[in-house]
């Protein structure tokens, strides 16, 4: 499924990529990779699906109430990561986006699994391959991100976002509305890679 490199080329720009707004970081970090190097060995997917979550409006938005221990990391600098617990169960991992101060964030939601498919089959108990990265909860799962990765570094460290280069093809992608919230439903924050096996249900329509 891949050739087993994860250190690609970082975007050609002089701009942090992080350092956008939350939508265009949403959409650009379709086709980019995810990466942990583990103990056991690294683990890679490709990201092929992010809600946006905001501060301003955006009701769902773990920053609509303002800023707590839990949500800190959301609050932090552009390009840390948040993760949190969802239900008391599943971990969620995000991408904060906005500068200090302002709670906006990227959801993954899933990811193209790519490399350390043995050690995801093995931390998932046995699920089909398809299923490994599929939803918030399976990206940590598979992945090995606990709330110790809460508010790391993503450009750099064991955990980090690869950022596609120049010379590979933007993919293709869908917008719609977030799932399994129960709030601002109709805001279309949602994307995904158009055609991809690997994205979440329900598939968002075209």
């Amino acid at each position: 499924m891949h050739d087993g490199r994860v250190d690609r080329q970082r975007v050609d720009s002089d701009e942090d990529p992080f350092a956008r707004t939350t939508i265009d970081v949403a959409r650009a970090l379709i086709g980019a990779l995810l990466v942990h190097e583990t103990d056991e060995g690294i683990v890679s997917g490709r990201i092929v699906e992010t809600e946006a979550y905001l501060a301003a409006d955006d009701p769902a938005s773990h920053s609509h109430r303002g800023e707590t221990p839990r949500t800190a990391s959301m609050f932090g600098e552009p390009g840390c990561a948040y993760v949190y617990t969802s239900y008391g169960v599943h971990r969620c991992f995000n991408v904060a986006t906005s500068p200090a101060g302002i709670g906006e964030a990227v959801l993954v939601r899933a990811l193209e699994p790519l490399d350390g498919l043995t050690l995801m089959r093995a931390r998932r108990g046995g699920a089909p391959d398809r299923e490994l990265c599929r939803g918030p909860g399976n990206v940590c799962a598979a992945l090995a991100i606990t709330l110790a990765h809460d508010s790391c570094d993503l450009r750099r460290g064991a955990l980090r976002i690869v950022w596609p280069d120049h010379s590979e093809p933007v993919p293709e992608i869908d917008v719609g509305p977030r799932v399994g919230i129960s709030r601002a439903t109709a805001l279309a924050l949602r994307f995904a890679a158009r055609a991809s096996p690997w994205v979440s249900r329900p598939r968002i329509r075209t």
